[in-house]
């Protein structure tokens, strides 16, 4: 059974303007800010407003609003960004333990601004 949300969690501070952020688009259900632990040249988050606490969680439980507005601003950041282009960019989240969550509150990751590498070691 999964863990309820944390309504303490950082990005959940966030949202209620507890701590600042670097905004990058903010719409109706979504956040999108640099974040400060940044892994590449361009390294954003993008998080919806709702209290959800993963990938799993938000597909199941998010209103059809809140689900395409989330996907629209993630391909808006990509623009603001300038990384639709042929070089690209990458998009990732985690889940749990084995995902190397670090903040309970579902988040997707944009990277981009350089050659990346392999996403994970083969065995």
């Amino acid at each position: 059974m999964p863990k309820p949300y944390d309504p303490t969690n950082v990005f959940a501070r966030i949202l209620r303007g507890e701590i600042p952020n670097k905004t990058v688009l903010e719409t109706a259900h979504t956040l999108a800010f640099h974040d400060i632990s940044a892994q590449a040249p361009v390294h954003v988050l993008i998080i919806p407003k709702g209290a959800y606490i993963d990938f799993a969680d938000f597909a199941a439980h998010a209103s059809a609003n809140e689900l395409v507005d989330f996907h629209r601003a993630a391909a808006t950041v990509c623009e603001i960004l300038g990384l639709t282009g042929p070089e690209g960019y990458r998009a990732i989240t985690n889940a749990g333990l084995h995902g190397m969550q670090e903040v309970p509150h579902y988040h997707l990751h944009i990277l981009g601004g350089r050659v990346l590498g392999r996403l994970v070691e083969r065995p």
